[in-house]
């Protein structure tokens, strides 16, 4: 008869769910797949089969009571780590959110919401539109799949049971502010020209004041701002990029890999 102790199945239980917490972590919290689109079960299912293929090739996890406080406190390591990576997607991808709306509403366009399937509240449509371009963008170049080799590369550079850094993530989390400045970089272009604009029907208003503007500057206005946003897709795929490749940086800086 096939005798197993409490070691062994502690053992065996810790080699497995404690890397299942940090992957489930970061796809409950990471954009596309942590989102309202995907249901829970499925997210669930992804993250047992990640970790399935990923255990065997992980360093030896610490041996912990499953019920003392130690693995307690294993557990809430796992869940922060990749709760942190999840964010810092989730940072990237609302760069391109809040461009599009204010460049909506600069351009008049505010007015026009839905709701957002992903999250369940009403956003502009053009943040919208940002949103699923950079979705598509983001799996059509794999990017996915990069997100999974660095989680994968986080079990080397942070094992389970190593222990955080607090003044690394300090410093990583100082460096976040690139967000608003890149959000601001990607619309100054558009919206630049629709202050252009807006200038010239203060200065029309001016020179004739009979002129009624509101009637004719809010369509003009609208049209041109739909013209600057066609305009400024041609260079979308180059600023994406860079963007890119700087969350991916903080997400590899995140993780202790130079």
């Amino acid at each position: 008869m096939l005798e197993l102790t409490n070691a062994q199945i502690g053992g065996w239980v810790a080699q497995f769910l404690l890397p299942l917490f940090r992957v489930a972590a970061l796809l409950m919290s990471m954009p596309i797949i942590g989102t309202q689109l995907v249901p829970m079960r499925v997210r669930l299912y992804l993250a047992v089969a990640i970790s399935v293929v990923l255990v065997p090739a992980l360093p030896p996890v610490p041996v912990v009571e499953a019920l003392s406080l130690q693995a307690l406190l294993l557990i809430v390591e796992q869940i922060l780590i990749g709760v942190m990576l999840g964010f810092v997607l989730q940072l990237f991808f609302q760069l391109f959110i809040v461009s599009g709306q204010m460049l909506a509403m600069q351009m008049g366009l505010g007015f026009a919401s839905m709701v957002d399937p992903a999250n369940g509240v009403s956003v502009p449509v053009l943040g919208q539109f940002f949103n699923l371009l950079v979705i598509l963008l983001f799996l059509a170049m794999n990017g996915h799949l990069v997100v999974l080799e660095i989680l994968t590369e986080s079990f080397i550079t942070l094992p389970v049971g190593g222990g955080l850094s607090t003044n690394h993530y300090w410093e990583v989390a100082g460096k976040l502010g690139w967000v608003l400045g890149a959000g601001l970089l990607l619309v100054l272009p558009a919206i630049t020209a629709l202050l252009v604009v807006n200038l010239g029907f203060g200065l029309m208003t001016r020179a004739a004041p009979q002129l009624n503007i509101f009637s004719i500057g809010f369509p003009l206005t609208l049209v041109l701002g739909l013209v600057v946003v066609w305009v400024g897709m041609a260079d979308i795929l180059a600023q994406y990029q860079v963007f890119v490749s700087e969350a991916l940086g903080m997400l590899r800086e995140l993780i202790g890999v130079r």
